[in-house]
C-alpha cells in the first residue's frame, strides 16, 4: 500500500519534495499546507494535490496521512516538527530540526514517546565527490582524522532575493548545518568545543539585519581541529550559488576538493556565460537529478522499505547544538564547550 504523504511549506524547496514524491511509486502526496492558501492553492493545482490547508494543525486533525515533509523557513521547524510527532507521522525536516536548544529537548522527547521516525535533510552526504572522498577515509587510504579546511558560502542573491526571511535567520543554520554535519561525519566523532568569530556590515548595509561572515575553530573529543568557513556575501558573479572548498587531512594523506568553479559545463550566449548545474538539483528527462534531490529519494525509500535513514536523530540535533555554540561563542567572543543532552 502506497504511503500517504503531506507537505507543510509551499516555498520553492516544498517544490522540489514535491516532485520528489509525485515520481515515487510507492508515495500518494495528499495534502499541502502553506499559510499563503493562494499560494498553496497554485501548489496544489501544478502536483495534483486534493487536500489545500493554511494551518498545519488542522491538517494533522483532519486529514489521514503517514508522513510529512516540514519545510519552512528554519526558524519556524521546531513547534511544527514536535505537533508532527505528538499526531504520529514520520517526518523529513529540511536542515535544521530546529533552532533553538528548547525546540530539540522538545522534538527528542516527542520522537521518543511517539516512536515515530525523523529525518533532516542534511543533504551533502549524498554529494559525489564528498561521499568518494568520505569512502577513501572509511577504507583506511588517508589514515586517522587529523584536521580538516571547509569553506561553504552563498552569494549575496541568496540572502537579498532568495530568502525573503534571511533577516530571521543566519548563515550558519542555511549552510553551516550542512558543514557542521560534514565535518562530524568525517571526523566520526562530536564536536567538544567551538571558536567563532563574525563580522557584519554588507547585508546590513543593503536592509538585511543578519550576519555577513562566520569563522570557526571546531575541536573535536578525539583531538581532530577544523576550520569553517561560511557567509553569505560572495559576489553574485561567482559561477556556482555556492563558494566551496574542502580539505581534509589524515595521518596517511588528504583530499582537496574545489568544487565552487564548475566547467563541466559552460555556455556562452550574446548575452550571458553560464554554469549549469549539474551536480546539486536539475533535471534529466523530467526526473529530479543530483544529490540535494537523492537524500530526498533516500527518505521516501527508507519510508516504503522501513530502513534506517542514513542521517539520525543524534546527527539532526548534536548538529544544531553545534551551531547553537557557534553563534554563541562569535557573540562573546569566547571558545565554548558544547553541551549535548541524550536523546534516548
Amino acid at each position: 500500500m502506497k504511503k500517504r504523504v503531506a507537505i507543510v511549506g509551499a516555498g520553492v524547496w516544498g517544490r522540489t519534495h514535491a516532485f520528489l514524491y509525485k515520481e515515487h511509486p510507492e508515495v500518494e502526496l495528499v495534502g499541502i499546507c502553506d499559510h499563503d492558501r493562494e499560494r498553496a492553492k497554485r501548489f496544489a493545482e501544478e502536483f495534483e494535490i486534493p487536500n489545500i490547508f493554511e494551518d498545519h494543525r488542522l491538517m494533522l486533525d483532519r486529514l489521514g496521512f503517514d508522513a510529512v515533509s516540514v519545510v519552512t523557513p528554519d526558524f519556524a521547524h521546531g513547534g511544527i516538527v514536535v505537533d508532527c510527532a505528538n499526531a504520529g507521522k514520520d517526518i523529513l525536516v529540511e536542515k535544521p530540526i530546529a533552532t533553538t536548544r528548547e525546540d530539540l529537548i522538545r522534538i527528542s522527547k516527542a520522537v521518543k514517546v511517539n516512536n515515530i521516525r525523523v529525518m533532516t535533510d542534511l543533504h551533502n552526504r549524498w554529494s559525489p565527490p564528498f561521499a568518494v572522498a568520505k569512502q577513501m577515509l572509511d577504507d583506511g587510504e588517508l589514515g586517522d582524522p587529523v584536521s580538516a579546511y571547509f569553506r561553504l558560502n552563498d552569494v549575496l542573491w541568496v540572502a537579498t532575493d532568495m530568502l525573503p526571511w534571511s533577516s530571521k535567520s543566519s548563515i550558519l543554520w542555511f549552510l553551516g548545518s550542512h558543514s557542521v554535519d560534514t565535518l562530524r561525519w568525517f571526523f566520526g566523532d562530536e564536536v567538544d568545543s567551538v571558536y567563532s568569530v563574525s563580522s557584519s556590515g554588507v547585508l546590513k548595509n543593503l536592509g538585511h539585519d543578519t550576519t555577513d561572515i562566520y569563522q570557526t575553530i571546531l575541536t573535536f573529543k578525539n583531538g581532530g581541529i577544523a576550520t569553517m568557513e561560511n557567509s553569505w556575501i560572495t559576489p553574485n558573479t561567482n559561477p556556482c550559488v555556492n563558494d566551496i572548498k574542502f580539505n581534509f587531512t589524515g595521518s596517511k594523506g588528504m583530499v582537496n576538493l574545489d568544487l565552487s568553479n564548475n566547467q563541466m559545463i559552460e555556455s556562452f550566449t550574446q548575452k550571458e556565460c553560464k554554469h549549469p548545474d549539474v551536480l546539486v538539483n536539475h533535471f534529466v528527462h523530467g526526473k529530479a537529478k543530483g544529490f540535494a534531490y537523492e537524500s530526498i529519494r533516500h527518505f521516501i525509500d527508507c519510508l516504503a522499505t522501513g530502513d534506517e535513514f542514513l542521517i539520525n536523530l543524534d546527527d539532526a540535533i548534536n548538529t544544531s547544538l553545534v551551531v547553537l555554540s557557534i553563534l554563541e561563542s562569535a557573540e562573546k567572543r569566547l571558545p565554548v564547550k558544547v553541551e549535548y543532552f541524550a536523546t534516548d
